[in-house]
């Protein structure tokens, strides 16, 4: 005769990993990083300086700091991340064949990393005041 407990141990279900296990972790641990980064942006930007106080030149002393820099990459990266997995994960309800959601999820990773390497190199470029 079994416990309960027992039971409940051989009925458990194992995760099987893999890309897709992967992608919602991603969506989990993004949002995580994404909430502080995103509702910090918003009361430096928003509250304290006031939208109608930013200009290029605001942004070129803002990003003279590196930390900024970073800041501001992680928050494109983080945000654009996890809008694309979104994306992929919608569209995965509507495509049907296997290899046409691979298709699209690699099309969608290519997009992340050229819209990304696009950001990084505004962001690292800085911005040049006339």
């Amino acid at each position: 005769m079994t416990t309960q407990t027992e039971q409940m141990r051989t009925n458990q279900v194992s995760p099987q990993g893999g890309y897709e296990s992967w992608a919602w972790k991603w969506m989990r641990y993004s949002a995580l990083l994404l909430i502080p980064l995103a509702w910090g942006h918003v009361l430096i930007q928003d509250v304290l300086v006031g939208v109608h106080s930013i200009d290029l030149d605001y942004v070129a002393m803002r990003w003279a700091s590196l930390g900024w820099r970073v800041y501001d990459f992680l928050l494109l990266s983080f945000a654009f991340a996890h809008g694309v997995n979104g994306l992929r994960q919608v569209l995965n309800d509507y495509i049907r064949q296997d290899r046409t959601r691979r298709r699209v999820s690699w099309l969608l990773f290519l997009l992340w990393i050229v819209i990304s390497l696009i950001g990084a190199a505004a962001i690292v470029g800085g911005v040049r005041v006339p």
